[in-house]
């Protein structure tokens, strides 16, 4: 039976999809945290151009997510289809995903290899997931189960700087430096489709430029955090946040630069004050269209 999280969800999907004639979509897969809320999963947003799917991140419950949205209608996330990633950066909220994308597509027989692009440090990490599940692997490849078409082994990691940093018939994915606390690499990403396009800031402080790479941007979608329960946090906490986030006030200041046709706030910092509170700070300073992700929403 459908949990009400999940029910709920869906019924997001259907509200918030975009244009049916828009050959590129936005799916939201998850707004989460390293707070352990339950409606919200690990964050990991799609770009969805015709029938295939680019991921950005890969946060807990990734394969499942886009399990949900393939129910809703959207076949390019069948987790056979789950062929191209993009990660930010490597904190475990962004990455406690990544064995269930290598492993899980695998058994379900994805015909392809796994291609993941990302900052220094996810070549190692592969290396070792993989090595985590080697009896797994090898108990599904010698124990009797059908053979898979892909060894799931076979992931091909490209570690990057910034650019242009993959370009096939649909999109073209460039790679751009955020400034993310102590983390030595950390990217957005910009995605120019045939019709849109889309820029993901991943986790970032207010002072990576990301008006720059939006320049009207049709799709922004920015991480924030509430200056209402910011001020209710431990001094330790807020000189973190401070120095590894972006505010709403702050991020109403980008978009207001930036323009996009559309903000989307995900990977919402929210602790004691309200969605509600969270847009109306965004708002003070930003006079464009914003929403508020929830896990499964389509742009």
């Amino acid at each position: 039976m459908r949990t009400l999280a999940l029910a709920a969800a869906v019924a997001l999907l259907a509200t918030a999809a975009p244009d049916a004639q828009s050959r590129t979509k936005v799916v939201v897969l998850g707004t989460g945290t390293p707070n352990a809320d339950p409606d919200r999963l690990g964050p990991s947003v799609a770009v969805v151009v015709d029938e295939t799917s680019y991921l950005v991140d890969f946060g807990v419950g990734i394969v499942r997510r886009a399990a949900a949205a393939e129910r809703s209608g959207i076949k390019a996330l069948a987790a056979t289809n789950l062929k191209y990633a993009f990660a930010t950066h490597l904190h475990s909220d962004h990455t406690l995903g990544f064995a269930d994308l290598i492993l899980s597509p695998w058994v379900l027989d994805r015909d392809a290899p796994l291609e993941v692009w990302g900052p220094r440090g996810l070549r190692a990490m592969t290396t070792h997931l993989i090595a985590a599940y080697a009896e797994d692997i090898r108990v599904r490849t010698t124990g009797g189960e059908p053979a898979h078409k892909q060894d799931p082994r076979s992931v091909h990691v490209h570690e990057i700087a910034p650019g242009v940093v993959y370009r096939d018939a649909r999109v073209t994915v460039t790679a751009f430096a955020v400034t993310h606390g102590a983390w030595p690499q950390a990217f957005g990403y910009r995605f120019q489709t045939p019709d849109r396009t889309i820029v993901i800031s991943g986790d970032t402080g207010p002072t990576s430029h990301l008006e720059d790479q939006c320049q009207r941007c049709d799709v922004l979608v920015h991480e924030v955090y509430s200056e209402a329960g910011f001020a209710k946090r431990p001094p330790e906490w807020q000189a973190y946040h401070s120095r590894y986030h972006t505010s709403t006030r702050e991020l109403g200041a980008i978009a207001q630069r930036a323009r996009p046709g559309l903000l989307v706030l995900y990977h919402q910092l929210i602790w004691s004050s309200t969605e509600e509170e969270l847009l109306k700070e965004v708002r003070s300073v930003y006079d464009g269209k914003v929403s508020s992700a929830h896990d499964l929403d389509v742009y």
